[in-house]
């Protein structure tokens, strides 16, 4: 048989096509076998533990006392001592009223107890003179008792003379705004020339006692019994023996020094179904202010707790669950309750797992569906 040339070529075009073929349809197999494989997927048993956990609750800062500044007395503004944010002592001048009027008062109060002190000695010659031309017989006992009763309305006139005197004075020492307590001088809205009177709305400055501070944030119900569970003791007690508190300030730093819960409201709002509580910091360096916010972190211990990554963990309708892994390595989806305390990284289970189950701890949301099978690793 003759063999040319186009037969040669033929027979080599057909061993290409079906190689070609050929690796084709393993490359198939082979995506198909993995794409069939079950994911590797890091998996890790829960077992009780000690955990320790930090709750956080929305505070407002205030001075242990902040009192806002009023005049007792009318008039114009004529110096102010201080200004905002200067740190005052119990005391200490911080505005002067116009002291003109009040200075008049107190000239005018003093004439009218002298005047009252003279009209009392002359009534007193008088019902002296009376007395003895009575006991000679020379004048009836009403002339006397005329004189008598004139010596104590004098008497009362001067009685009423002096204590306008100490009210003039006491006005006058008004005009001269002093600070009550130690602290810290707030914003000043009025200065020199502006009407001062008690009846104005806003004050005319605060003094804030920040050499400690409150923080004040609301406990609902549920966590203010966890807080003071207990059999034995009073509520002050027991808030006695938590430990001490931190705060977190507004730019997320932690306050170097702790501090301690001071008191609970008794009353739980009903609108609210809070209670009001109270944590008291030492503020030595005078970094905290009123007006301040922050985050209360009272820590937490549990010592018996089953604990799962929050990334383990989805929610849906307001439940939120958990894929655990059956005997044949196949995802379950599983309810669980959480205490509403957490370190942001991980939820404590009350309920929903036993120690010993599985949880998946990576793909939650993207790779793993109820019924694949995994491939566990050992999670990180």
């Amino acid at each position: 048989m003759k063999i040319t040339k186009t037969t040669l070529v033929g027979v080599a075009l057909g061993v290409i096509a079906t190689g070609t073929l050929g690796s084709c349809s393993g490359k198939e197999q082979q995506g198909a076998g993995a794409a069939g494989a079950a994911p590797e997927l890091a998996v890790v048993t829960v077992e009780p533990t000690e955990a320790e956990f930090q709750s956080s609750y929305p505070a407002t800062i205030k001075g242990k006392t902040d009192i806002a500044i009023r005049p007792q007395v009318t008039g114009f503004i004529t110096a102010v001592h201080v200004d905002e944010g200067q740190r005052v002592h119990r005391g200490q001048p911080l505005f002067t009223i116009d002291q003109v009027q009040f200075l008049a008062a107190v000239d005018q109060a003093e004439a009218n107890v002298n005047s009252a002190r003279s009209a009392v000695s002359t009534a007193e010659v008088t019902e002296q003179n009376k007395r003895r031309l009575l006991d000679k017989n020379i004048i009836s006992s009403t002339e006397w008792q005329l004189a008598s009763n004139q010596l104590a309305q004098a008497r009362a006139a001067l009685a009423q003379a002096e204590a306008a005197l100490v009210t003039a004075r006491k006005n006058l020492s008004y005009t001269t705004v002093t600070a009550p307590s130690d602290g810290v001088v707030g914003t000043i809205p009025n200065r020199e020339g502006s009407l001062a009177s008690p009846s104005s709305a806003q004050p005319l400055t605060t003094i804030s006692d920040n050499s400690e501070v409150y923080a004040y944030f609301s406990l609902t119900e549920q966590e203010l019994l966890q807080l003071t569970a207990g059999d034995e003791g009073t509520v002050e007690s027991r808030l006695a023996q938590l430990p001490p508190v931190k705060l977190q300030l507004a730019d997320g730093t932690v306050y170097p020094v702790e501090g301690r819960v001071a008191t609970v409201s008794g009353v739980i709002d009903n609108a609210t179904g809070a209670a009001s509580a109270r944590a008291l910091f030492a503020n030595p360096g005078g970094r905290l202010r009123s007006g301040n916010t922050g985050q209360v972190l009272i820590p937490r211990t549990n010592g018996a707790a089953i604990t799962v990554p929050q990334r383990a963990t989805f929610e849906i309708q307001d439940l939120r669950y958990v894929y655990t892994l059956n005997d044949s390595n196949k995802a379950v989806t599983t309810p669980i309750t959480v205490a509403p305390y957490s370190d942001g990284q991980t939820f404590v289970v009350t309920s929903g797992l036993n120690a010993g189950d599985r949880v998946v701890t990576e793909g939650v949301g993207t790779i793993v569906r109820p019924g694949m099978t995994i491939n566990p690793k050992t999670a990180d």
